[in-house]
């Protein structure tokens, strides 16, 4: 029996190698879009998993583990008021949000400072990216 268990882990481990083998792993480098430009930002690094109205339905995100948030319905989570802090904190990686669990969504904060080796870029991405998802908020 212990020989059969053995057997079965190995065969665990061949399947585990092979599927990591045929996973191919890719890096994109961000195109760099205007930091003046809320909505060509949102379009370029958020809509493929938000969606381009921002409701969650992207093309990627099917292939996520974790729904992408309604971005439309954030005020109104919020008792109607929309929480500009905390959706800057969370697009700059500061802050994760507890029930969600593990972070799918990237750390844009250093994907922006990235892009240029100004800070006040990377920051002023932030604020208009987040202007443009307050913009989004259903009415």
């Amino acid at each position: 029996m212990p020989h059969r268990k053995l057997t079965m882990l190995g065969l665990l481990g061949m399947f585990a190698v092979a599927a990591v083998a045929q996973t191919k792993i890719e890096k994109v480098v961000p195109k760099d879009v205007s930091p003046a430009n809320g909505k060509a930002m949102f379009h370029e690094y958020c809509a493929a998993c938000h969606g381009v109205d921002g409701k969650g339905n992207g093309p990627a995100a099917p292939a996520l583990t974790k729904a992408p948030a309604d971005l439309t319905q954030l005020a109104a989570h919020n008792n109607g008021k929309f929480p500009d802090v905390r959706v800057s904190r969370y697009i700059e990686g500061m802050d994760t949000v507890q029930a969600h669990g593990t972070r799918d969504m990237p750390i844009w904060g250093d994907v922006f400072k990235s892009l240029n080796r100004d800070p006040a870029a990377a920051t002023m991405r932030v604020s208009n990216l987040t202007e443009y998802v307050r913009s989004l908020q259903a009415k």
